[in-house]
């Protein structure tokens, strides 16, 4: 991990960041990594009473095979033994498809998970039976049959049936060790449940496991049913596609580290990991693709643990000056608009193209509770800057009954731009009484160097999680 902080999150692509982690440095890593499920998932985004407003699209788990995977898999042949005869075997038996790029994929990183476990440290990857039988080969291949330890199922309620085949009701999470001395808090008070004993018991078992009026003497086994996925009513949701709930990661975190141990997640999404993490009193890492991710999990820790767990965090990966951030939108100008609209807090649009003017937007608190003051974004990465861009984002202020508009531009605006926001005047906060610029423009330069927009204080966009962590790990 950077610096002096105990924790750090990572905006970045798990290859390129597990190559900078230290050799023997992590005692566990959980991952819940794309399923090859061949969908699309988007994130529900809120208002102050927690209510979903909108729909962003998060990621997409559809994979193809393209000529870049071609040279992973000549890597993979070149390391030849058993990495090697595992990726030609696959090679045999799938061909060239979505399915063996996925395959691919994960082998690049859990080679790398490898490296960076302490040998006392274990592996949790979290799976479902698209895939769960190609990657077990994988994980036998990279850390070694004999250091298979469990194959658990979690089994839950949610979901839908059908007519044509038995309920899927269970993904797979598949446990391996890097060698005999694993840390595993087994022992007779620590995963055993006795009856009658209420919150003692769930003191001495912090796993998530539940108590009922006839509970018998019970042991943690590799089915478990008493942890159920997140409904929408959960006191955890955040919006965010595939969350898994905390009583998950309470459970594998409690069993397989102590105190003070650091707990990686290299596909953190929305930060399940690194909440139950913090909670448990280990350091952790976090490291996900998607700049919006990175926000959620900022904002939930700050919302769950407090503003003091934010001095904590060595965030990295996101761009910290103007070179950085040119590098970010010539890479991905999408991702690069939305991490823009994150600067000052705004929620994101889905799309880059037919917007009508707006990329994301902002909401302030107005005098109707249930109806919020509005501002809209727009972003601008280009070096081709107009005074028509100005005169668009007002056309968008109008078209949406917004109150005021922000124009964020990479470069630094034209004077006739400038003259041009003027132009449009003030707004007044009915609220506060406070008067703003309805159409503003600030740079990604100013903004980085701590300048903000003038504007009332923002509405976080995201849905806030219900919950605070308790002595015994229950969620209250």
């Amino acid at each position: 991990m950077s610096g002096e902080k105990p924790n750090a999150l990572h905006y970045g692509d798990c290859l390129d960041i597990l190559a900078d982690i230290p050799d023997d440095s992590v005692d566990l890593i959980y991952l819940d990594p794309p399923f090859n499920s061949n969908a699309n998932y988007n994130m529900l985004f809120g208002d102050e009473q927690g209510e979903d407003t909108a729909q962003v699209h998060a990621f997409t788990d559809t994979w193809y095979w393209r000529p870049d995977h071609e040279e992973v898999y000549s890597n993979l042949m070149l390391r030849g033994g058993t990495l090697g005869n595992t990726a030609e075997a696959l090679m045999q038996i799938l061909g060239r498809c979505g399915m063996l790029a996925y395959l691919f994929f994960m082998m690049q990183r859990l080679i790398l998970m490898k490296r960076v476990l302490r040998k006392t440290g274990s592996i949790y990857l979290h799976c479902d039976p698209t895939a769960s039988h190609y990657l077990k080969i994988i994980m036998d291949a990279v850390f070694g049959q004999l250091n298979f330890i469990n194959e658990v199922i979690w089994h839950y309620q949610t979901g839908g049936g059908s007519r044509r085949w038995f309920a899927k009701k269970h993904d797979t999470i598949l446990f391996y060790a890097m060698g005999k001395k694993y840390t595993f808090n087994y022992d007779h008070d620590f995963l055993q449940i006795r009856r009658g004993e209420g919150a003692i018991a769930r003191a001495a078992n912090p796993i998530g496991a539940r108590l009922s009026a006839d509970d018998t003497t019970k042991t943690a086994m590799s089915v478990w049913t008493d942890i159920q996925a997140l409904n929408p009513m959960a006191k955890e949701r955040l919006g965010y596609p595939t969350q898994k709930p905390l009583a998950l990661l309470n459970r594998i975190i409690s069993a397989s580290s102590n105190e003070g141990d650091v707990v990686l997640d290299p596909f953190c999404g929305c930060g399940t990991t690194v909440d139950a993490a913090q909670a448990l009193g280990r350091r952790w890492i976090g490291i996900d693709i998607s700049c919006l991710a990175i926000n959620v999990i900022l904002d939930r820790l700050e919302h769950v643990h407090g503003k003091d767990v934010l001095s904590q965090i060595e965030v990295s990966g996101t761009p910290r000056d103007h070179p950085g951030a040119e590098k970010m939108f010539r890479r991905n100008p999408l991702e690069f608009e939305r991490w823009a609209v994150g600067l000052i807090r705004g929620r994101p649009n889905d799309r880059q193209t037919g917007d009508g003017g707006s990329d994301g937007e902002l909401r302030f608190y107005g005098r109707d509770k249930d109806r919020p003051q509005r501002g809209i974004i727009s972003v601008k990465g280009g070096k081709t800057l107009t005074p028509s861009m100005v005169n668009e984002l007002e056309g968008a202020v109008t078209k949406f009954n917004a109150n005021m508009g922000v124009l964020i531009t990479l470069n630094t605006p034209t004077k006739g731009m400038m003259e041009t926001s003027n132009q449009f005047g003030l707004w007044k906060d009915a609220f506060t009484g406070n008067s703003y610029p309805r159409i503003q423009i600030i740079t990604i330069r100013e903004l980085l160097e701590g300048q903000s927009p003038r504007m009332p204080s923002v509405i976080s966009p995201y849905l806030k999680a219900s919950y605070h962590h308790d002595r015994q790990m229950e969620l209250v």
